[in-house]
C-alpha cells in the first residue's frame, strides 16, 4: 500500500473541482489545491480575509507581505483579482456564493458531521475561525485530512467526539487512503489507493464502508 502524500492529496481534490467554481481553501493542509489546479480551468479561489481571485503560492522570494490568505500565508492575486473588507467576505461564506469549501478535519462522522475547531483538551486553544460559516454556506464541503493521528487513531468515526463544526455538511472526505462520501446509508467508498483492500481499510478506520458503486 501506497499512501498518497499530501501533494498527491491537493492534486485530488483539485480533480474534484469544476471549470468556474468559486472555492474557499481553509487553512493548512487545503492551501495545496491552489497549486495543484489546472491553468486552463478556470476556478475562482477565495479567502476570508478579503480576496477573490487569489492564485497559488508565489516563488521564494517573489512574496509580497501584503498578499497573505487567511492563515497568513503568502499567495498570490490573478488578474482581475478583487480586495474587499473582512465583513463583505464573511456575507459571501453566509449567503451561499461559494460552491466548495476545502477544510481541514479532526474529526469527521460517517453521516458527515465535522469537528475541527476544537479537540476539547484543556491546554487546546480553540480555532473557529471561519468554519462554522463555511460548514453552513458553501453549497459543498470537502474535506482534506490524513486518515488517522499521528497516534494512530482513525479521524474517521462513527461519532465525533469532539465539539462540532458543522452537522452533516460534509459532501466528501480526501484522506491519504482515498476518497470517501457521507450518505444516508454508510460510509460510501469513491476510491482508494492501490494494494489498499476494504477489508484493511475497515480495520484501520474502525468504520463500515460501503464498496464503490
Amino acid at each position: 500500500m501506497q499512501k498518497r502524500d499530501r501533494n498527491q492529496m491537493a492534486a485530488r481534490v483539485a480533480q474534484d473541482i469544476p471549470e468556474g467554481a468559486y472555492v474557499n481553501l481553509g487553512i493548512g493542509l487545503p492551501t495545496k489545491v491552489a497549486n495543484h489546479l489546472p491553468p486552463e480551468r478556470e476556478v475562482i479561489l477565495h479567502t476570508e480575509n478579503g480576496l477573490l481571485g487569489m492564485g497559488p503560492a508565489p516563488a521564494e522570494g517573489e512574496e509580497d507581505d501584503d498578499l497573505i490568505n487567511a492563515g497568513k500565508q503568502p499567495v498570490t492575486a490573478l488578474p482581475g483579482a478583487a480586495f474587499f473588507h473582512h465583513a463583505d467576505s464573511f456575507g459571501m461564506m453566509r449567503g451561499g456564493h461559494l460552491d466548495i469549501c476545502v477544510l481541514g478535519a479532526f474529526q469527521v462522522s460517517v453521516k458527515g458531521d465535522l469537528a475541527n475547531w476544537h479537540t476539547g483538551a484543556p491546554d487546546a486553544i480553540p480555532a473557529v475561525g471561519g468554519a462554522m460559516d463555511l460548514a453552513i454556506g458553501a453549497r459543498q464541503v470537502f474535506v482534506m485530512m490524513e486518515h488517522c493521528t499521528k497516534q494512530g487513531e482513525s479521524k474517521l468515526v462513527n461519532e465525533c467526539t469532539y465539539p462540532l463544526t458543522g452537522v452533516a455538511c460534509v459532501s466528501r472526505i480526501y484522506t491519504d487512503l482515498g476518497v470517501f462520501e457521507p450518505s444516508p446509508e454508510g460510509l460510501r467508498i469513491i476510491d482508494m489507493v492501490e494494494g489498499l483492500t476494504i477489508e484493511e481499510l475497515t480495520k484501520i478506520s474502525g468504520v463500515e464502508f460501503l464498496p464503490p458503486r
